[in-house]
């Protein structure tokens, strides 16, 4: 696998309104072929709902179904597990965002984060501002929906991938998104912020560590929700024998990594993430949707890591493409950039390297489009054309493999 430098790079100052939507405790061995920058700070005590967003404040894109989507959030322990990262916790705690097909649309909309966490993560509160389609606590439609899990890239908040989630929701998923605690900060129900712990690490082991560590979490989380009982949302019932993972970068590596040790997950996408846990030499025999952001064009190191790994993947799998992309593409922030009008702001190289010169709506579109393509054609049987060929709807969309 290609090894890459461990170092945190100082970020210059910047408006406010910059600075919250620079990519946050990147490690370049971690997140992607180029950009690195600081890391979150701590925040403790009490948060508080943020208030109504204004009028004018940036929205979540909406799907293209116009199904309602309910959520909530959930702290899940396992007890039968000591934290990987803090010698001192005796079980792994995490935060759990659902996102489900509600019965209504009626209710308030969730906040897409609080203050608190925006500020432990971003430097400031305004990411609290933003709407979402979600209705918070909306009663689950009825039936058993099929699960997708996802993971966010390393120092990025489950919240990064909401655009995703409530697309695949609308669709009829129930949708899972972990923070992995330690490696990013993570706000708990009593309002404590617990921050990163290992971003400050530079050792080559840290990528491989992190991943198997989270596809124990996927893994834990996947357990608590089919078991017998009623789960952490009440009234969501899951189809055991419909499972996938996803992620964005270190998150979509680890979702592999899950499907290789969990038979119960039939499919698994990996969204620009460098692999760092090799897959035995008999190779991995599910289906796998890689979807990369220049790696086949002009990140020849990054491409050698995803090469490597694809001789081995021998069941299903569709390599793509966004040559106008960023590493960040997959992910709610190069909308969010658009959307509080600051890309114009960023240094070229962050531009380039992280966002590209897709807009950032446009790029979302097009990966809810070919994951939930994916999804649709492997836990529901669905024909998906988008899969077969290249399409006139996405030319930005290059079909590598």
């Amino acid at each position: 696998m290609s090894k890459r430098p461990w170092y945190r790079a100082a970020a210059p100052p910047l408006p406010l309104a910059l600075a919250l939507l620079l990519p946050v405790a990147l490690l370049l061995g971690l997140v992607g072929p180029q950009a690195a920058t600081a890391a979150p700070r701590p925040a403790s005590g009490r948060a508080a709902l943020p208030a109504a967003p204004p009028p004018g404040a940036p929205q979540v894109p909406a799907p293209a179904s116009r199904r309602p989507v309910g959520t909530t959030s959930a702290h899940v322990v396992d007890t039968g597990r000591r934290d990987p990262w803090r010698a001192d916790a005796a079980t792994r705690e995490l935060m759990v965002t659902f996102w489900y097909p509600a019965l209504s649309s009626r209710g308030a909309r969730a906040p897409y984060m609080s203050a608190e966490l925006s500020t432990a993560l971003f430097g400031g509160p305004d990411l609290a501002a933003v709407r979402t389609g979600a209705a918070a606590g909306a009663t689950p439609a009825p039936g058993r929906h099929p699960l997708v899990v996802l993971s966010p890239g390393f120092g990025y908040s489950r919240t990064s991938l909401t655009g995703l989630a409530e697309d695949l929701a609308a669709r009829g998923y129930a949708v899972a998104a972990l923070d992995h605690t330690y490696e990013t900060a993570v706000q708990f129900p009593d309002g404590r912020v617990e921050a990163c712990l290992i971003c400050g690490r530079t050792d080559d082991r840290l990528g491989t560590e992190v991943t198997l560590s989270r596809a124990q979490d996927i893994r834990f989380l996947i357990d608590r929700l089919t078991a017998p009982g009623p789960g952490p949302v009440r009234g969501l019932r899951i189809d055991p024998s419909r499972i996938g993972a996803a992620g964005h970068s270190l998150g979509g590596a680890s979702a592999v990594e899950a499907m290789r040790e969990d038979s119960r997950i039939r499919a698994a996408a990996n969204l620009d993430g460098d692999f760092f846990a090799p897959l035995p030499a008999d190779g991995l025999a599910r289906p796998v949707l890689l979807l990369s952001a220049r790696r086949s064009n002009d990140a020849p190191e990054a491409a050698a890591n995803w090469e490597e790994t694809w001789k081995r993947l021998t069941g299903w799998k569709r390599w793509l493409d966004l040559p106008e992309g960023g590493h960040l593409s997959s992910c709610d922030m190069p909308w969010l950039l658009d959307a509080f009008g600051v890309r114009d702001q960023l240094p070229p190289e962050t531009a380039h390297d992280q966002y590209g010169s897709l807009g950032g709506e446009r790029a979302l579109a097009a990966s809810r489009t070919y994951l939930g393509a994916f999804f649709d054609r492997h836990l529901l049987g669905r024909p998906s054309p988008e899969l077969n060929r290249p399409s006139a709807n996405y030319p930005e969309v290059r079909f590598v493999k």
